[in-house]
């Protein structure tokens, strides 16, 4: 059952669990005192203690994403590029180093957590793979390729009981707290419309496939990088007649990063901001699944790439005593209308704006600078009081690193995570049939277009499956 995304101060403070236990006392008692205890659940260490860490993907965000965690024992790396995998194994030179992640979570038995920063269709297979070890996972957005693998892995890591996050970092700001405070606070009044947009794509989309057929760099492991996606030839750079040289990736049409363009490996523009840009308003106004995603324009979609450009509006139904919201997404330059009590000179490249029946609020992109509008009314406006935790210096990768050593749960940890990108991925599938998507989020499909079962649930490639 999709899972209502809100965490109520409640939520995060109660609740004294086994692993709460273990993290207060482990806090409070010396190392030595506590090193012989079974430790609940999978894999969890003591506060004093160091996690073995396996990363899947070591460049770009999974560099990044490494070098988060890098105050624990970096055990295992595992890339399908030869070059970003040594330049990774000179940075950690105890790491054992892997092409494929299959066999190191096969083989490599001290691993007590998982990063997972590949292409968005590797994201469910190497997290479940390492849930059913018994493995915490870190996992970059969107959580998954597909909603069925969203909901099937947030269940398994639920069962398994295994500390958990997505690489939606704004979800750890102080930002996107003020956003739901003031909200919740009635700074705005009822809110029944949203506007979030983004520059994205700034990589090629709404082409179709490039033809030809290169030769894999000797460096790449070209059927492993394919995985679970239906076998394609490798093709190396967009012809200078078809696409510019773009702001990331050049031409390049596939690896490292142009990948993200095509509905086989990634998820478009929406599913790569989505998880950021949307969440404020996810949480602030707890909406669950939507009733229904609909294609208001769509510029340049193919049946291999996402759109150059999209405006999407989701409806959400009542909550409680929540109004009904109209949500608006727009991407490829596409943005709402300046509101007209807005004094600045132009909406930022990405952000959120929530109308309300009292005002209007604008957020960042990851729910930053949270603005009443008119701006001159924050000059008397007084934060309401905080009543959502913190997070440690609004790091993903400390709030991770305290679950898997018994402290609470992550705050977007995948009970979060995995319904939110349900919702995001929903979008995708108005994208990809270019109509209204009736959501049946109970039974999972698309009551009023059965053809987008393969989309919601995809094949994998022989080899590849769970």
């Amino acid at each position: 059952m999709h899972m209502a995304n809100s965490n109520s101060p409640k939520e995060f403070s109660l609740g004294l669990n086994r692993r709460r236990f273990l993290y207060l006392s482990g806090l409070a008692a010396s190392a030595v005192a506590l090193t012989g205890c079974t430790t609940p659940g999978p894999r969890f260490k003591l506060p004093s203690e160091k996690l073995n860490i396996g990363a899947i993907g070591v460049g770009g965000k999974g560099a990044s994403d490494v070098g988060g965690c890098e105050k624990e024992n970096i055990v295992a790396i595992c890339d399908v590029d030869e070059n970003t995998l040594n330049r990774s194994g000179q940075k950690y030179p105890g790491a054992t180093k892997y092409s494929d992640y299959r066999k190191m979570l096969e083989k490599q038995k001290d691993l007590d957590a998982i990063i997972v920063s590949t292409a968005d269709h590797h994201h469910f297979l190497a997290s479940m793979l390492a849930v059913e070890n018994g493995q915490h996972v870190y996992c970059q957005k969107p959580l998954t390729h597909s909603i069925w693998e969203a909901r099937t892995l947030t269940e398994a890591a639920r069962k398994k009981k295994v500390a958990t996050q997505m690489g939606n970092q704004g979800r750890c700001g102080e930002g996107v707290r003020q956003v739901c405070e003031m909200i919740w606070s009635d700074a705005i009044g009822d809110i029944r419309e949203v506007h979030s947009w983004t520059d994205r794509p700034i990589w090629p989309q709404g082409f179709g496939r490039p033809q030809g057929n290169d030769p894999a760099p000797a460096i790449l492991d070209w059927d492993v990088w394919i995985g679970p996606a239906p076998m394609r030839p490798f093709v190396a750079k967009w012809p200078d007649s078809t696409a510019p040289d773009y702001k990331r990736g050049g031409r390049a049409i596939y690896h490292p990063f142009g990948w993200r363009g095509f509905w086989d490996f990634g998820c478009g523009a929406l599913g790569d901001m989505g998880c950021h840009i949307m969440d404020p308003a996810v949480w602030a106004l707890k909406l669950e699944s939507p009733t229904s995603v609909e294609p208001v324009e769509i510029v340049g979609v193919s049946a291999d790439m996402a759109p150059s450009a999209s405006v999407l509006r989701y409806r959400f139904p009542t909550r409680g005593n929540l109004p009904a919201v109209s949500y608006f997404w727009y991407d490829g330059g596409k943005i709402p209308a300046k509101p007209m009590e807005m004094e600045g000179a132009r909406l930022a490249s990405s952000g959120t704006l929530f109308v309300g029946s009292k005002g209007k609020l604008l957020c960042d992109a990851y729910g930053g600078n949270p603005t009443l509008l008119p701006e001159s009314r924050m000059k008397d406006y007084v934060m309401p009081a905080k009543s959502i935790p913190r997070i440690p210096n609004n790091n993903g990768y400390e709030d991770w690193i305290r679950a898997c050593k018994g402290g609470p749960e992550a705050c977007s940890n995948f009970n979060v995570a995995g319904p939110f990108t349900e919702t995001v991925l929903l979008g995708n599938l108005a994208l990809r049939l270019n109509k209204k998507i009736d959501w049946d989020s109970k039974n999972m499909r698309a009551a009023n277009a059965p053809e987008a079962a393969s989309m919601i649930r995809r094949e994998y490639r022989k080899g590849w499956s769970i």
